[in-house]
């Protein structure tokens, strides 16, 4: 790292709630917040609720029509912490917030209106407001900010990638403060029946844990889609800091598969590598595993993580068992789990794995691992 960057605030939503009150209390007990649609009869991690806080962008009347699902949850993670920051909006602000599918819910309900009568046309709100970019864009203008504004997807990696893309434009200089993470509303009808096809979906039968992440002894896959947003206010050289960033990596797979992910985990591998490289640490306290529940791509980050710590095996825990895989916004609500058990100095495990590895007296670097459809693989390293 060429500066100091610094986690200054964060907020989220996720099947957690959506204070963080209610996420702190999630963490602190076992069991999962997963539950059976009875519409699309699956398992899926939906918001408890649906509050839209007062000034929201979301309670103009104008603008109903105009906001998919995804950027709500970016307006009501950022509106938990926004109002607590000092920072200036006469410096140049960041925004980049990853998302897998962006606006999954508002571009299927264009597309379902036009392939049942065509001649019917389109509105004219179905673009831009369908695009990805349009996350970061609302987002930018609900809080009349100026600056950089990005959108991208990187599968599974995007709320880890946006982080990483937010640590070049700090260090560069170009910008003093920086809003990253991601958010995904992918609970749609569409996006379920792609999970099911590609046969790595939970089985809807009842069960106390219905997502057996990083149960090796589990013979079918459990992976369960969940909705959520998760963002992180991160400063050059601030002051004061909740959690610094230590060391960072990315890397790619060469695709042999429809997830191109190797069984060695190669790619995580290197990202690991990288960011244990670039922190000076031969280990971490806690991995925060991808973990999505699907037996390959489970038993791959296995692999790659004995591969890596080798006899310094740090503790591993993750969150998607709880929450569901959250795809684009996964990797930014692990790093919420990072910077709860930093700051509460206390591991959040998993219930249902039998092995579990004793605790340091404190907890000071935590790793977060995500990787994505089509190889990607992104770590991160955060610490007091």
């Amino acid at each position: 790292m060429t500066k100091q960057i610094g986690i200054t605030a964060w907020g989220s939503v996720s099947a957690l709630g959506t204070s963080r009150e209610a996420v702190e209390h999630a963490y602190r007990t076992d069991r999962t917040f997963l539950a059976i649609d009875p519409q699309e009869m699956a398992w899926v991690g939906r918001l408890p609720a649906d509050p839209v806080p007062a000034g929201s962008l979301a309670q103009r009347s104008r603008f109903l029509d105009q906001i998919d699902r995804s950027v709500l949850l970016s307006l009501l993670a950022v509106d938990q912490f926004w109002s607590d920051l000092s920072w200036s909006t006469t410096e140049p602000i960041g925004i980049n917030i990853g998302s897998s599918r962006g606006a999954t819910g508002l571009w299927e309900h264009y597309f379902q209106q036009y392939s049942e009568d065509p001649a019917l046309g389109l509105s004219p709100l179905s673009s831009p407001t369908t695009t990805l970019g349009n996350i970061s864009s609302w987002l930018g203008a609900y809080l009349a900010v100026e600056g950089p504004n990005i959108s991208h997807s990187v599968t599974c990696g995007s709320g880890l990638q946006a982080i990483l893309n937010g640590i070049a434009w700090l260090e560069s200089g170009r910008c003093r403060y920086f809003l990253a993470g991601g958010s995904e509303a992918p609970l749609t009808g569409f996006t379920l029946a792609q999970m099911k096809a590609l046969r790595i979906y939970a089985s809807p039968e009842p069960a106390d844990y219905p997502c057996r992440s990083l149960d090796s002894t589990a013979t079918t896959n459990s992976m369960i889609l969940g909705e959520g947003a998760g963002l992180f206010a991160m400063e050059s050289a601030p002051d004061h800091a909740l959690a610094w960033i230590a060391g960072i990596g990315c890397a790619q797979e060469i695709p042999t598969s429809p997830t191109s992910v190797s069984k060695q985990g190669k790619a995580l591998q290197r990202a690991m590598r990288l960011a244990l490289q670039e922190a000076e640490l031969d280990s971490v306290d806690v991995v925060i595993c991808h973990a999505p529940g699907t037996r390959k791509g489970d038993a791959a980050e296995w692999h790659a993580i004995h591969a890596v710590f080798g006899d310094k095996l740090p503790i591993l825990t993750g969150n998607k068992w709880k929450l569901g895989h959250t795809l684009g916004a996964s990797g930014a609500l692990s790093l919420e789990l990072a910077l709860l058990m930093l700051q509460e100095n206390q591991v959040f495990g998993i219930p249902f794995l039998k092995t579990r590895l004793s605790p340091p007296d404190k907890i000071r670097t935590v790793m977060v691992n995500a990787m994505g459809f089509g190889g990607n693989a992104v770590s991160l390293i955060v610490q007091l």
